[in-house]
């Protein structure tokens, strides 16, 4: 029976992802189906984390962030958790041996979105790393299935693919997250003096993220290549398009890419590897 409630703990993960995000998901998709079941199991855990700090607005935001840090905890020294998406969390955390301190930067992070509505340069750098660059870090311990020199040698390219991502999350969503959060993460910027040369000045910062991540996709082991890139490519065409707007418009909208975008990118990125082009 423990195999069925392990079984039934993934599904619930990998149910909460697709209801979630469907950029993820198309990317977990093509990822080698090996792997799936661990990057589930680290996408579900990420978003109930999110979902305490984002959501639940009546509640007592802290002390369910307190509880939920401390289940996680028990959940990972006993090999055991009731609630499904927590048991799946802990099984990859033990089988790959995903290290506690990049579950605590991302706790960090979590417990700052609680509070802080403006970030310094250094809280900005530090923010990003525990709210998205570790999770990038926790799917590389499972692409590299044990492998520790390999995962040295692309820790860095996924430190800045992760920070890219997040970076162009907080353009996509600068009016979303002040109007409903009254957040702004970017060092000196307010929504309301957002203009185009600090636009600029914030895509040149991911373009360079972009250009570091990039060169370790091709490096990446043959059960997440195509996976990483297609959620590359997805981002790199959301900048494209941020960037072909002004920073006005950025600060009343929220931009996106159509479900349609998203599937002809996964083809383009289908047909690049199946030619070896990669």
């Amino acid at each position: 029976m423990e195999a069925l409630y392990q079984e039934a703990s993934l599904l619930s993960s990998k149910v909460v992802t697709n209801c979630y995000s469907t950029s993820f998901s198309l990317g977990i998709k093509a990822l080698g189906k090996e792997i799936h079941d661990p990057i589930y199991a680290i996408y579900g855990f990420v978003r109930l984390a999110d979902e305490i700090v984002d959501t639940f607005h009546q509640q007592d935001k802290k002390t369910l962030l307190d509880e939920f840090v401390n289940e996680t905890n028990l959940a990972i020294k006993r090999k055991l958790s009731l609630n499904p998406v927590l048991h799946s969390f802990q099984w990859a955390v033990n089988k790959y041996s995903i290290e506690q301190e990049l579950i605590d930067a991302f706790i960090k992070s979590m417990e700052w979105d609680l509070t802080k509505t403006e970030y310094t340069r250094a809280e900005y750098e530090e923010y990003i790393y525990g709210s998205a660059e570790v999770v990038g870090l926790m799917c590389l311990r499972v692409f590299c299935q044990g492998n520790e020199s390999e995962y040295q040698k692309l820790k860095f390219p996924a430190e800045r693919l992760g920070a890219a991502f997040q970076k162009i999350n907080f353009l996509r969503d600068l009016k979303d997250d002040f109007d409903d959060k009254g957040r702004t993460y970017f060092p000196n910027v307010t929504i309301e003096s957002f203009n185009d040369e600090q636009k600029r000045g914030i895509e040149a910062d991911i373009l360079k993220d972009f250009q570091d991540g990039f060169k370790g996709i091709k490096d990446l082991p043959k059960n997440s290549k195509f996976g990483v890139y297609t959620a590359y490519c997805y981002y790199l065409a959301l900048f494209d398009k941020i960037k072909g707007i002004k920073a006005d418009r950025i600060r009343n909208e929220r931009i996106r890419i159509t479900d349609g975008k998203k599937y002809a990118i996964l083809v383009q990125c289908f047909l690049k590897h199946k030619l070896g082009m990669l």
